[in-house]
């Protein structure tokens, strides 16, 4: 049992990971905590299972070098990720109901930061509907994709306004605190760009130009949002040093944005009509063909982004490894699946084989990763150390 005043030499980077020790600590010895008082504490946090698994689907789709089978298996991670979903949501529900808290979780100033995990995870669903089950000769099937991302557009809009309004005038964050996580808000509304990079391409030009036109819009403002947080992340980086260890997993969330605005950029341009001009010219197919030019440029520049959030955290992380399973580690496997995207998009937009053989020895590495954040996942539920009081981000630190 923890004393009640931290011990001598603590640090202040380990501050906070010990006032949260202490509070869950009066809870370790207990055994009478009953199934439903576990399930209040079934958080928002847990759709990054969802977003990350319904991302490792799309990777395992988008291989450019592939082998008998590896459709069937991505096929088989769509399906686990579709039956995830349900439990989650059947689970959430079941929460709400018994305990009637649901204003309480989106208005917490920690969970509520992970309900856009929600709607990332509704992203991965949309893409891998197209990528495993598109018809493209049933203009109905074309039709409810259409109608799908702009419903997705529209609640994530008013997601990224209506959270981070509340935000501004109901809480109050220390820069010095600043964490990933204050950018989950405008995460899912980027996302949109990532839809219309992959369903775009088999629209018919009367629906895809507005869709890529309004994804590369909000996907602007999305990633134009994460990297004003960027700001303040570098400046707690500098001023305060690197998160607790416990919090470090969570440092990779900031490889995801300029990783899927390159993925989405590219794709989205690939999805444009050959006869697409911005402006009256005699020779609009070149407009298509400067377009793409660019994004492909662009997008390597936002890729050397990533790789520098990500290798700031892999030695974050390797040098000091979190000691308890937390929900943040599944930030180890989707924003770097969307950075292993990226790099196999560029390599076919290069052609070139090394570049597209990192990222299918990227893709090994997240299936593994995956892998080992499940099996932790299940194993910290079994073992108590999550879904349990004073455990999860229900928790105010």
């Amino acid at each position: 049992m923890l004393g009640q005043h931290s011990p001598p030499g603590t640090s202040c980077s380990d501050l906070t990971t010990y006032q949260h020790e202490l509070k869950a600590s009066k809870y370790s010895s207990s055994t009478n905590v009953s199934l439903r008082d576990r399930l209040r504490h079934f958080t928002w946090a847990w759709y990054t299972l969802t977003m990350s698994t319904g991302g490792l689907a799309l990777l395992l789709a988008s291989q450019p070098y592939t082998f008998s089978g590896l459709q069937q298996i991505g096929l088989a991670v769509y399906i686990i990720n579709l039956v995830f979903f349900a439990l989650l949501c059947s689970l959430m529900a079941t929460r709400f109901i018994l305990h009637g808290n649901f204003l309480d979780s989106l208005r917490h100033d920690r969970e509520g930061l992970f309900f856009p995990t929600f709607w990332l995870s509704i992203a991965t669903i949309i893409t891998g509907l197209y990528r495993y089950f598109g018809d493209t000769t049933q203009p109905a099937f074309i039709y409810a994709l259409e109608v799908l991302f702009w419903l997705y557009c529209a609640f994530t809009l008013m997601t990224a306004i209506i959270q981070y309004s509340f935000v501004f005038t109901a809480h109050h964050y220390p820069l010095q605190t600043m964490m990933p996580s204050w950018i989950l808000p405008a995460f899912p509304i980027m996302l949109s760009g990532t839809i219309a990079s992959v369903i775009a391409e088999q629209q018919p030009a009367r629906s895809a130009i507005p869709m890529i036109v309004a994804g590369t819009t909000f996907q602007g403002l999305g990633f134009s949002i994460s990297f004003l947080m960027y700001a303040h992340y570098i400046g707690r980086l500098m001023e305060t040093g690197l998160p607790s260890r416990e919090h470090r997993p969570g440092m990779f969330i900031c490889v995801g944005p300029p990783a899927f605005t390159a993925l989405a950029l590219i794709g989205m341009t690939n999805g444009l009509p050959e006869d697409f001009q911005v402006l009256q010219d005699p020779h609009p197919f070149q407009d298509a063909h400067i377009l793409r030019l660019l994004a492909i440029a662009t997008g390597a520049f936002l890729w050397a982004l990533s790789l520098w959030f990500f290798s700031i955290a892999i030695i974050a992380t390797i040098r000091l490894p979190p000691t308890a399973f937390h929900l943040n580690w599944w930030a180890m496997v989707f924003p770097n699946t969307g950075f292993t995207l990226a790099t196999i998009t560029l390599g076919k937009a290069f052609d070139s084989p090394g570049v597209k053989g990192v990222g299918s020895a990227m893709s090994i590495c997240i299936v593994g990763m995956w892998l080992f954040v499940f099996a932790s996942n299940i194993r910290a539920v079994v073992k108590r150390d999550i879904v349990f009081p004073g455990k999860d981000e229900d928790v105010s630190e």
